[in-house]
């Protein structure tokens, strides 16, 4: 009795799906990078890793004492910017910041007192120790700040009332400007890179070293039905890693989330399609596990950790690496997993990603379908 090609089509699909699952199942790597170091990284980003300034270490220089020096101090130490230690000599913090147990050095000068009785606009001195330059402006920034706060509240005070213009804050989405509310949700694209590229390259790559590729090529199967039996284990895998973090980011790290469980499957199944796209044309073109994990790591990790907007601005990099960025799919990803932990659903901007992110996809898929011809060699 003839069975018709669709029958046998799903039968030869379903025995690739059922091998590559107990391959999977049976392979203490896949384990390892599905699971345990997805849970390394997300610890680091949430515990180990924080864009925070709050409680920056300065020294606060008094060369008088007045009233009008001491309320101003005042207002250093009540900033929630600042962990201040105060001192009459300058040169007892010049040590401390030069091995960065401090990060600044705040001088109110003798002349202080004096010269804003007389309205001369006195001036406060800020030393920062410039091999940091972002601690160094931040510094800055909130020394600034925590002056104009004192001016205001001594305009306040005096007889002509409350200055004309006040300026009020409002922080939408994340008020505390807690960093980790945004590297969590980002660092969760950093694992499903690894799941879909790393270990999709490392497991075909393997195949192909062994021989059984070959083998399997030779069968009845075609180039697109091996391709996505190979992948469909590593596509769910990927998605229950992810399922992980998220559980993880919301009831351990406390981060919010306000989108909807619809939108976060959506676009975290459509960045898969690139990740392993990626990793089976790496194992691919290469055919050696050794040779795979170099390139996955250099050509999806890294661009993801450092081309995405994760950790580092996009439109403050050089105009040839914002092209490049482009063409990497987490940069897609992380500003609208980002969106659904701390905004919500902002379909407009996820339709976007998602058409981006699977034409990307499409594009490594076809090139994997024309390394891996059927043939034996």
């Amino acid at each position: 009795m003839s069975t018709s090609p669709t029958s046998d089509r799903i039968r030869r699909f379903a025995a690739l799906v059922r091998k590559e699952s107990y391959q999977a199942v049976r392979d203490p790597s896949t384990t390892l990078i599905a699971f345990v170091l997805p849970l390394i990284l997300l610890f680091l980003f949430g515990y180990g890793v924080s864009l925070d300034t709050t409680r920056t270490r300065v020294g606060l220089v008094m060369e008088e004492t007045t009233p009008l020096t001491q309320s101003l101090a005042a207002s250093f130490q009540a900033s929630r910017y600042f962990a201040v230690a105060t001192n009459r000599d300058r040169r007892v913090f010049e040590e401390d910041l030069v091995n960065g147990r401090i990060r600044g050095i705040l001088v109110i000068p003798a002349s202080f007192t004096t010269d804003y009785a007389a309205g001369n606009h006195p001036q406060v001195q800020v030393i920062v120790d410039g091999s940091e330059p972002n601690t160094a402006n931040f510094v800055q920034n909130y020394a600034q700040g925590a002056v104009a706060n004192w001016e205001r509240q001594r305009q306040a005070l005096m007889a002509e009332g409350a200055p004309a213009i006040s300026i009020e804050q409002r922080f939408w989405f994340n008020p505390e400007l807690t960093s980790r509310y945004f590297l969590v949700p980002g660092s969760i694209a950093i694992v499903m890179t690894l799941v879909g590229t790393l270990l999709t390259s490392l497991v075909v790559a393997r195949e192909w070293e062994r021989g059984t590729m070959e083998a399997m090529m030779a069968t009845p199967v075609t180039a697109v039905e091996l391709l996505i039996g190979k992948i469909f284990p590593y596509f769910l895998l990927g998605l229950a890693a992810m399922t992980l973090c998220v559980l993880l980011a919301v009831f351990l790290f406390g981060v919010p989330f306000r989108g909807s469980v619809v939108a976060l499957y959506a676009l975290s199944a459509t960045f898969l399609v690139p990740a392993l796209g990626q990793g089976l044309l790496i194992s691919a073109a290469t055919k050696n596990q050794f040779l795979a994990s170099q390139l996955a790591l250099i050509t999806a990790f890294l661009p993801a950790f450092l081309l995405s907007g994760f950790l580092f601005e996009i439109n403050s990099m050089p105009t040839v690496i914002q092209w490049i960025t482009f063409i990497v799919p987490a940069r897609y990803l992380i500003p609208s997993l980002q969106t659904v932990f701390l905004a919500g659903d902002i379909w407009p901007m996820f339709l976007h990603s998602i058409a981006v992110m699977l034409t990307i996809g499409a594009v490594f898929f076809l090139a994997a379908a024309r390394s891996t011809r059927k043939r034996i060699g």
